[in-house]
């Protein structure tokens, strides 16, 4: 008899294989951190998920709503992992927002000119209360 494909698996054990992070432990700790929801719901990285599961993973900035297609128990080729899921138009559109905005943002620093000039400095101490 050959081996059936598994109807479901541990919530932390599919995210590794998904790829959504590159260590297991990894996985089960966003989960732990609350960072991971299934069908809305807070949960524990034992849960176990099944196809037509909706998954909330929050990495970073980035937050990913997808919908659970297939069930894999081992770590595969990125191509393979990309089966496992689909990302919802919603998520994808929220995804390009963020990005844009991102890349319109100035980038931390761009206001600060090099070192304080000497007026800076006695109002950075001022501020101190030295």
């Amino acid at each position: 008899m050959p081996p059936t494909e598994p109807d479901r698996t541990r919530l932390d054990k599919w995210l590794w294989a998904a790829r959504f992070f590159k260590h297991r432990t990894n996985a089960t700790e966003a989960v732990d951190g609350g960072k991971v929801r299934v069908n809305g719901a807070p949960v524990k990285p034992s849960r176990e998920v099944k196809p037509g599961d909706r998954v909330e993973v929050t990495i970073g900035e980035d937050h990913r709503v997808v919908i659970v297609r297939a069930i894999a128990e081992k770590r595969g080729p990125a191509e393979v992992a990309r089966t496992l899921y689909e990302e919802t138009p919603e998520s994808i559109a929220e995804r390009e927002q963020a990005r844009e905005l991102r890349r319109m943002a100035a980038p931390p620093g761009a206001d600060l000119h090099g070192r304080p000039t000497k007026r800076d400095r006695r109002q950075i101490q001022r501020f101190r209360g030295s």
